[in-house]
């Protein structure tokens, strides 16, 4: 199949849009994917809020899994653009097969486990005794199909690094328009309520899965092989994706925590603000992940570019990609502004509900252009190899992020709560900052003055 985009020769400017905005489009779409099931299940008749909170509470946990997709899926993808870059077709080919297999064993483990611990994991997250009625069925349905979801996101990877970003693109629209065609029909019309919306989304993952590993086999550059497996270059793969992992499941982490928070400092109120923080959270994905895509969905430029020692487009590459991310970020601050009472209304009627939770959507994205930079930078070190700085800069910002959280409902109430994320984009993206000034072009030397082979 012809190769979409060429990494190492198209000019760098038109290479960074026909990348980034695919893999921005098909996060948009992916973010509706993820929250549709909340829709509906907000607007189940008597029970919606209800039910909206349970399944809310299953939310960071599902993301969790997700982030064991990225765990194996960003690990190799930069380790494989690298490898093409060398011109070591084969050995790229081989990293694709031990993730593959890296993948389905998570899934096997991962979920059985979830699923044997399911009662207390949701307490844990936030459930009280009213919404785990709702969030049990919801979990325990989604969690016994994790092979689809983490196969067609971390497999997804690979397709989108090697240039056919229009083709990942298509693949997270199969399973949008399915999980959005059967949602109703689940729920509505076959009256299975939050057991149907977990239904739909695992009969629609499944189709992307399908879709996913069919190109890697047949019309993939670097197609999907079976064999030549390896602990050591599975070891490679876990140490570089050590950071999308930390990223995504410590936001998991942080939700669970700021879900308990809300319960244990909200009181009475704690079922409604555990309902505000699902909407709220709902409209950060809409914000986070297509700024992943911009910014993940064209790692395998720089990583292609710094395994063939072209520093200029790598440099230039980094340049694009940020303005890309901080210009969508600017966007995203407006929206939140002027959008927001929309959005809530798909969530929720309840007058009460929809004012607070715009209150809490306004103040989460107050530092949302700052952010972008942190998804840029940290993002860009993790393409060229060096989750030796990508994660400490990760690791850092979640634990702003956590002490505010811990801190600020002791003195100012449970609310106060959201300002946590506005603390942390600020000072996590100035340290980025610094690391990328003192640290980017000495890497890229280096990387020009060795000839050795980096996988």
């Amino acid at each position: 199949m012809k190769v979409e985009n060429d990494l190492g020769r198209d000019k760098v400017s038109s290479l960074v849009l026909r990348i980034a905005i695919p893999s921005m489009l098909a996060q948009f779409v992916s973010v509706f994917y993820s929250i549709v099931d909340r829709i509906f299940v907000g607007n189940i008749p008597e029970v919606g809020t209800t039910a909206l909170a349970g399944v809310g509470v299953c939310g960071p946990a599902l993301t969790l899994i997700g982030a064991f997709a990225f765990w194996v899926g960003i690990g190799g993808t930069p380790l494989m653009g690298i490898t093409m870059g060398e011109g070591k077709q084969e050995r790229a080919s081989r990293i694709v097969a031990n993730c593959f297999v890296m993948l389905c064993a998570m899934a096997v483990a991962v979920g059985g486990i979830f699923i044997l611990l399911r009662e207390p994991l949701l307490h844990l997250f936030g459930a009280s005794d009213i919404t785990y009625a709702y969030a049990e069925p919801y979990f325990r349905i989604y969690v016994s199909g994790s092979i689809f979801a983490l196969l067609s996101t971390g497999m997804n990877q690979f397709i989108i690094a090697q240039g056919y970003a229009k083709t990942g693109m298509c693949s997270v629209i199969l399973g949008a328009v399915m999980n959005i065609a059967l949602d109703p029909l689940f729920i509505f019309v076959f009256h299975m309520g939050v057991r149907g919306a977990a239904m739909a989304t695992i009969i629609s993952q499944a189709c992307s899965a399908v879709f996913v590993i069919h190109f890697l086999l047949r019309k993939a550059q670097v197609s999907l092989t079976f064999g030549s497996y390896s602990l050591e270059l599975m070891r490679k793969i876990l140490k570089m994706g050590l950071t999308p992992f930390a990223i995504v499941g410590l936001d998991s982490v942080v939700i669970i925590a700021m879900n308990g928070l809300l319960q244990y400092y909200g009181g009475a109120e704690g079922d409604a603000l555990v309902s505000c923080n699902t909407i709220v959270q709902s409209f950060m994905l809409v914000v986070t992940m297509p700024m992943s895509g911009i910014s993940g969905g064209t790692q395998g430029i720089l990583s292609y570019n710094f395994g063939a020692r072209r520093a200029d487009r790598v440099l230039a590459a980094q340049k694009y990609i940020l303005a890309l991310c901080m210009g969508y970020g600017a966007i995203m601050f407006v929206l939140a502004r002027v959008a927001g009472p929309a959005f809530t209304t798909l969530f929720t009627f309840d007058p009460d509900m929809k004012i607070q939770a715009c209150r809490g959507i306004r103040i989460v994205t107050l530092a949302v252009v700052p952010m972008a930079i942190q998804y840029a930078m940290v993002d860009g070190f993790t393409a060229l190899g060096q989750v030796q700085i990508s994660l400490p800069l990760s690791l850092g910002r979640k634990l702003v992020y956590f002490l505010s959280m811990v801190i600020l409902p002791q003195f100012f109430g449970a609310s106060t709560i959201f300002f946590s994320e506005a603390i942390a984009d600020i000072i996590g993206p100035a340290a980025c900052v610094y690391m990328f000034l003192t640290k980017n072009k000495k890497i890229l030397q280096k990387r020009a003055n060795t000839r050795s082979a980096l996988v």
